[in-house]
This record gives structure tokens, sequence and C-alpha cells, in this order.
């Protein structure tokens, strides 16, 4: 065993997937996210939000690295909906009906809603927002919206209304160590667990 993931498939020989540091090590539980203490801190909204699994649909901006995307994967692992994503750069309104419908029969069949995360989302245009308005509006998605840019001038403003908006800002200096020392005690750990195999 090494450092790396490996990816299994059926019937195939075992074949070795290279994950970057920060995608091996990512926070699943609120409580290993580091940085943004006025919107994850202690009793903050956010968080109270996402332990009690009540999150309603938001969209969280700021610079890259600042830990959207990881926020939104510690929802999905906190989360009792049903958590898909779709990446604004690649999907397209067949993408996004293809979400609804499956969770319309979701909703229909298992009394289950859908948390659907879109990264990039400034990069849907605008009829491509609109699709998704009737169904975040009637709650047949909660959507968890992610972008670089101001979303007052990239978002819909009808999902803007719908939606919780929170600003992420870029990590301290104190955060930054922490994310160090966390990397560094995961380093030691797998390779412990190396040396074990």
């Amino acid at each position: 065993m090494d450092l790396f993931s490996f990816e299994y498939n059926e019937g195939q020989e075992q074949k070795q997937t290279p994950q970057p540091l920060a995608a091996r090590m990512r926070p699943k539980t609120i409580h290993e996210f580091i940085g943004q203490e006025h919107i994850v801190g202690e009793g903050k909204l956010l968080r109270r939000a996402i332990e009690a699994d009540q999150i309603s649909s938001l969209i969280f901006y700021g610079p890259p690295g600042t830990g959207k995307t990881t926020l939104a994967k510690v929802i999905a692992g906190t989360t009792k909906t049903f958590f898909t994503e779709l990446n604004a750069v690649t999907a397209g309104v067949a993408d996004i009906r293809k979400v609804i419908e499956q969770a319309k029969d979701r909703y229909l069949l298992h009394r289950q809603r859908t948390t659907l995360f879109i990264d990039e989302i400034h990069r849907f245009n605008k009829s491509q927002q609109d699709a998704l308005l009737p169904f975040v509006e009637e709650g047949t998605i909660i959507l968890i919206g992610a972008t670089t840019e101001n979303p007052f001038f990239e978002v819909n403003a009808a999902l803007l209304s719908r939606s919780q908006i929170f600003q992420l800002e870029s990590l301290t200096f104190d955060d930054l160590s922490k994310v160090l020392h966390a990397a560094l005690q995961w380093g030691h750990r797998m390779f412990e667990t190396s040396l074990l195999l």
C-alpha cells in the first residue's frame, strides 16, 4: 500500500489512480473543516444548519482554495438527502433535467429529497439558471452553488432570493498552519499504515 488511492473494477486489474493530496485528505465532517470561522464557527447559523441537517439552498462564493467544494462535500456526508453534483463547465440543460427527473422519482418512491451541488455555477447562462428556478422554488431540489465570482452579478436574482449566500474568505496564516499540521499528521498515519502491510 502507498499514499495513493486505488480504483477497483470487477473483472479488471487493480488500477492505481493517484489523487492530489488535498482530495485524499479532504475533511469529511464540519469538525475537521479548517477556516471560515465567521460562517461555520461554533454557534454560527450555517454550522447549526449542517449539524441539524436543515440545509436550505445555498450559494458559496470566494477565491479559489477557500473551501467551497469541501464545504459542499461536508454537507454531502452529513445530510440525509440524496447528494448529487454537476460542474457548470461541462453540464447543460439536459443534465439539469435528468437530475430533476431523478429527484422527482426519488421523492415519489422514497420520500427522499435531493441536494444538487453545482460547481462554478456562474458558468451557467441565464436559460440554464432559469431551468433550475421552478424546482428550487417548489423544493424538488436543494441547490448548493459555488462560484469564484460575485453572485450578485453572475447568478439569476430569482435564484439568489431563494438561497442563503455565504462569502468565504482567503485562509489566514493560522488556518494554513492548521492545514499543514493536519497534512503532516495524515501523511504520518499513512506511512505507519504502510509499514504494517
